[in-house]
């Protein structure tokens, strides 16, 4: 049986990341942890647990997950957030992979709950993720602090069955707060890659970002959430611009 290192970065997760590491007992050979020296508890809860915990200075979500598969001792990587866990049939298709692997890369759909609220809709469900993946085969990029991770051309890559769960906000000011934050590092990135903020872009993402997610991908089926959802989604859309076009302007 192949063995299969799991991959988590983390800063200051001491709410989610017991969760995170016992979903993955049976199934991982080591558990590595990569923290942006946490002030919480985080680091006493993931020692306590025998993972390998590693520690670098946070400096984009791309470049600390393609640092963090440095520590692991095996090619076949499973990576993981910390607020995120595995469901047991996803656990049974990975313990399947390590069997017999037919892929450099596999991909799985991510189930998320809001508030306590397993959501469907929004946008926010299949959410389909490359998460297992031969390290040797890619790595991870996108544009902060969306990540994705890109194989190599002609790569093998096959769909598990099961969830990813993962356990999002646990109340609308988190949701609020985690909308400033992303929307202020995405600013940053699109500044730096010389992204223009154009009128359109601020008024108009924003608009067609919530009727696609209220309408088209159906949010209002998941009542209140569902609103609160896309709502915000329109406004860290916006905010995003709002932050780029200030960049700009202080850069005049």
């Amino acid at each position: 049986m192949e063995k299969l290192s799991a991959v988590i970065i983390t800063f200051n997760e001491e709410k989610n990341i017991e969760r995170c590491i016992r979903s993955l007992e049976g199934v991982a050979d080591e558990i590595v942890v990569l923290d942006s020296f946490s002030t919480d508890r985080t680091r006493e809860i993931c020692e306590n647990l025998g993972v390998r915990f590693f520690t670098h200075a946070f400096d984009g979500y791309i470049e600390q997950k393609n640092r963090a598969i440095l520590h692991a001792s095996y090619p076949l990587i499973l990576s993981l957030d910390a607020d995120e866990a595995l469901s047991d049939t996803l656990k049974n298709s990975i313990l399947k992979v390590k069997e017999h692997r037919d892929a450099d890369g596999y991909t799985m759909n991510r189930l998320t709950n809001y508030c306590g609220q397993w959501i469907r809709h929004c946008g926010w469900y299949p959410d389909r993720k490359l998460r297992l993946f031969d390290k040797n085969k890619g790595r991870w990029s996108g544009l902060n602090p969306h990540d994705y991770f890109k194989m190599q051309p002609g790569s093998v890559v096959k769909h598990l069955k099961g969830d990813l769960l993962h356990y999002s906000y646990y109340s609308i000011e988190q949701h609020k707060k985690q909308v400033e934050h992303f929307s202020t590092f995405a600013a940053k990135a699109k500044f730096e890659h010389g992204e223009k903020a154009f009128c359109i872009k601020t008024w108009g993402s924003p608009f067609f970002k919530f009727l696609s997610c209220f309408f088209l991908h159906l949010g209002f089926l998941e009542g209140k959430s569902g609103w609160q959802i896309c709502t915000l989604s329109s406004k860290e859309s916006y905010l995003k611009y709002k932050k780029l076009a200030r960049l700009y302007r202080q850069r005049k």
